[in-house]
């Protein structure tokens, strides 16, 4: 199961607190403090796990709680640290804070850690309250309690190309064809209802991963069909693949498909739609004779082609412009004169 928003509550744990204690030996009957310092809590820390793909691991259980520090004892010895609690997340993963919004960590390395709430201090022994004037100090610092939060989990797959289109234009039988990926086909609109990842390999030592969100209608961005819940799996790709289906009998012409999907994208974000993009003409097996690429070639802004993920026609070509585009973009800036 896919899951790719959660909110937690979150909470270090409290600090040791420290140690009232006088020296007590034979012959040394007014020995000095010797109260030792209070562990500090533990934290809650999520990291990045590449192994991880969704948050469905937070679909259980909402609350996590890190360990409290020990009380400081006598003979000067500090409490043990509170146990941390680690959290794996996906890569890609925006945690903020639930209450205020504001953006706290974006992970997307592996490996990479973010505290999110971090443990009380432990509190000092009586050791430290010692003076040439109270010789005898009987006072003491409590732990300190550790942080505590709700916070919020967004999951935005890390790709480097994006395929929108209409629900049922194809999308899904393309990411088959071209990786090992094995998302649900079927001849009916909503057949995805997940994102899905697949891994092309273009040539040795060359590849790219693309991703395939739930098919968009119009007003999307408003919520409409289960556009809004998936559009954010692509603000992180490089590229765009359009895929419009020409015969689609819904739809009134491919132009018009193409500006409901570009609209709802530019809705959603103004970066995301000014991001390099193709246009591909699918299913070419039933076009018949009529050739809806020479019809519309020059109909859209940015480059076009058609393909059958049926019969395989051109699915080389569209690796290969899309192995282009992303070269193209990784390509330095040259500088300004």
């Amino acid at each position: 199961m896919f899951l790719d928003y959660v909110k937690i509550y979150v909470e270090g744990g409290k600090g040791g607190d420290g140690c009232v204690s006088f020296r007590r030996e034979k012959y040394i009957p007014k020995g000095g403090p010797d109260g030792g310092d209070g562990g500090d809590g533990g934290s809650v820390i999520l990291r990045v796990d590449p192994h991880l793909r969704t948050l469905i691991d937070f679909r259980y259980r909402n609350r996590y709680r890190a360990g409290n520090g020990q009380h400081g004892r006598g003979k000067n010895q500090s409490g043990r640290k509170g146990e941390d609690v680690i959290l794996k997340v996906p890569a890609g993963t925006v945690v903020r804070d639930a209450e205020t919004g504001e953006i706290l960590a974006d992970l997307v390395e592996v490996g990479q850690e973010f505290v999110v709430a971090r443990g009380g201090r432990g509190g000092r022994g009586n050791t430290h309250f010692a003076t040439p004037t109270h010789r005898s100090p009987r006072e003491f610092e409590p732990g300190k309690p550790g942080e505590a939060r709700w916070i919020e989990l967004e999951l935005k797959l890390i790709a480097d190309v994006g395929l929108v289109g209409k629900p049922n234009a194809g999308k899904s039988t393309l990411l088959s064809r071209i990786t090992a990926a094995r998302p649900k086909i079927a001849d009916y609109p909503f057949t995805t209802l997940q994102p899905n990842l697949g891994i092309v390999q273009f040539q040795p030592y060359q590849s790219f991963v693309i991703a395939d969100i739930p098919g968009l209608t119009e007003g999307a961005h408003q919520g409409r069909g289960l556009g809004l819940q998936f559009l954010r799996h692509i603000e992180r790709t490089r590229i765009l693949a359009y895929l419009i289906d020409p015969t689609d009998p819904d739809a009134r012409s491919p132009k018009d498909t193409f500006r409901i999907l570009h609209n709802e994208i530019q809705q959603y974000s103004e970066k995301l739609v000014k991001k390099p993009a193709i246009i591909v003409l699918t299913k070419k097996d039933i076009w018949g004779d009529r050739d809806w690429l020479q019809e519309l070639k020059d109909a859209f802004p940015y480059p076009t082609l058609a393909i059958s993920a049926v019969t395989g026609e051109n699915l080389d070509a569209f690796k290969q412009l899309c192995w282009d585009l992303l070269q193209k973009e990784s390509a330095p800036t040259p500088p300004e004169n």
